[in-house]
């Protein structure tokens, strides 16, 4: 079965796009199936990018698991001098992110491959919703691999439903060390504050 958060999709391309509507941004982008929430922008990343204070204005910042990209879009408008890292590990939603980042004239984006983002790089921000479906020990290894990233000042964002385990999600945070605080709740979404 193909899944958003497989490399390769398997699903054939159907190009459509979304219209991202924030109070201070409207972006149309471009989506496809195969990719996370391709019909509209879902609700967990509306919470968030409507919850979250703005993102530091430089150094680097991370959209860990990027889909087509609304949050890296959104923190690179935000943070126009800050370099956006857009990391998934699907490479359709790669291409989509970058597309609609060239098409949103935002040159600050970079699109990567998990893999492919060099080791000495830290982040100032990380801003995730993350793929809570990969299963609860490859979310852990996930969050464990680039949280270790965060700069000493950094803070982490994520949205996690609350059916779909944010508070187990919150208590497993604070056992590994990291102060983790619930910033805010909407529409059965948590916004997780992740710092070291």
């Amino acid at each position: 079965m193909a899944h958003y958060f497989s490399e390769q999709p398997k699903t054939a391309s159907r190009p459509g796009s979304v219209d991202l509507v924030l109070p201070d941004l409207h972006l149309r982008l471009e989506t496809d199936r195969g990719v996370f929430s391709p019909e509209r922008v879902d609700v967990g990343t509306r919470v968030l990018l409507e919850s979250v204070p703005p993102p530091p204005q430089e150094g680097d910042l991370l959209d860990l698991g990027c889909g087509y990209g609304p949050v890296a879009l959104t923190m690179a408008a935000r943070a126009p001098g800050a370099t956006v890292w857009a990391i998934d590990v699907n490479r359709r939603s790669l291409e989509l992110t970058g597309r609609n980042a060239e098409a949103a004239k935002l040159g600050n984006v970079r699109t990567a491959h998990i893999d492919d983002v060099p080791g000495g790089v830290t982040f100032r921000a990380i801003w995730s919703n993350p793929a809570i479906r990969i299963g609860k020990q490859a979310l852990h290894d996930m969050l464990t691999r680039w949280l270790t990233r965060l700069t000493p000042d950094g803070e982490a964002y994520l949205v996690v439903q609350k059916h779909l385990g944010s508070d187990s999600l919150q208590r497993w945070l604070g056992e590994q060390g990291w102060q983790t605080s619930r910033e805010a709740s909407r529409a059965a979404y948590r916004i997780l504050k992740v710092t070291r």
